[in-house]
């Protein structure tokens, strides 16, 4: 029986279960050794690439939530034991979507689809074919969009795996991701039936600064305005026709930026309907290619909180058919599952659940039990 917090202090209980799937589990190799000794091969293996915690900013508390290590002080979140644990355990997750964390665009872009196919490797052998928790994670492969002959390898691989959902590539690219030279690899993630997820990567790579105006001074301003990159490509996407292109393609933003989509598509509607002689390739109303298309991870960072205009809020360009519940595990957040009282029940199965299980088609008994009991 899961409980939500009802605003006012107390518990409101549901007489159903109802199922949560985390949409943003991040996952890591156990140490550099370990991803050099047991996943990548030569020549990678003896080249130089930087280190999961080399960004330019720090939470000032540390990145990862503690207990988070493996029984012998393995990296965070590198244990499929410890991470069921406390996913499933502690938490009441039912099922897990896993994102390898790499390291970034890399100069050479073999070495970065090397890096990117060696946490591939790594999330089947060890996590979606783990003998006790296996068929509770599904994952993300990892593709590397500066190396689309490479990605479309690592895809054709992994494509028919029954726990692979979806495709993973960097927030930080060095172009948009509308851009003709990405229709490719889009192609191929419809072809595969995998929604594209984006997500910003730790381990620095070649990145550009995180705003247009470059690099911000503190860790919070770097978290509050990094998500508008998010927006960014999409607006590009929209505009370049990408979705009209290709009628079938999902994206998901992967870490946020929800809370902003709202006055960004009222802007985008507002400027773009009167001039759509540029854009012929795109000729509906910018806000028309959403649903269907777009979807966002979102967590306690994101958002007006538990207040009385929460479900109207959540209602504005359909934000409620397109967010799902992640909690950034291991990362500091640790984003708990705070549901607003003032949502209704299918806005809140939506958010738990069921906006994922139809994403990503995933089944489960307790899934099929709420679904039933609707």
């Amino acid at each position: 029986m899961k409980k939500f917090n009802d605003g006012a202090g107390g518990i409101e209980t549901d007489p159903v279960k109802v199922p949560v799937i985390d949409a943003s589990v991040h996952i890591f190799s156990q140490s550099n050794k370990d991803l050099r000794q047991n996943f990548l091969r030569e020549p990678f293996r003896s080249r130089g690439f930087p280190d999961y915690e080399m960004d330019w900013y720090g939470a000032p508390g540390g990145e990862y939530a503690t207990h988070a290590e493996g029984p012998d002080r393995q990296y965070p979140g590198s244990d499929p034991e410890v991470t069921a644990q406390h996913l499933f355990a502690d938490r009441g997750v039912d099922v897990a979507i896993l994102h390898p964390m790499t390291r970034g665009i890399m100069p050479d872009r073999h070495l970065g689809t090397a890096i990117a196919a060696a946490h591939n490797e790594m999330m089947v052998t060890r996590w979606l074919e783990h003998p006790e928790y296996g068929d509770r994670f599904r994952g993300t492969i990892r593709v590397n969009p500066d190396d689309i002959v490479g990605a479309l390898r690592e895809i054709d691989k992994y494509k028919d795996h029954p726990r692979v959902v979806q495709l993973g590539v960097p927030l930080q690219s060095r172009e948009l991701y509308g851009k003709p030279q990405f229709w490719p690899l889009w192609e191929a993630a419809v072809d595969a039936g995998l929604p594209v997820a984006v997500h910003f990567e730790v381990g620095s790579g070649v990145m550009l600064p995180p705003t247009p105006n470059g690099i911000t001074r503190t860790y919070e301003q770097f978290v509050g305005f990094t998500a508008l990159n998010f927006l960014y490509h999409l607006m590009n996407m929209i505009a370049e026709g990408v979705f009209e292109r290709m009628p079938a393609l999902k994206f998901v933003w992967a870490d946020g930026a929800a809370d902003m989509l709202t006055p960004f598509m009222w802007r985008m509607d507002c400027f773009g309907r009167p001039h759509l002689e540029q854009t012929p390739w795109a000729p509906r109303m910018p806000s028309d290619y959403l649903p269907g298309h777009v979807f966002f991870v979102q967590g306690s960072l994101d958002g007006p909180g538990d207040v009385e205009f929460a479900g109207e809020w959540a209602g504005f360009t359909g934000k409620d058919d397109m967010v799902m519940y992640g909690s950034s595990y291991p990362h500091w957040q640790l984003n708990e599952l705070s549901v607003p009282s003032a949502y209704s029940a299918e806005q809140r199965d939506k958010l738990c659940w069921r906006n994922a299980a139809e994403l990503y088609g995933i089944q489960s008994p307790v899934i099929a039990s709420a679904a039933g009991a609707q």
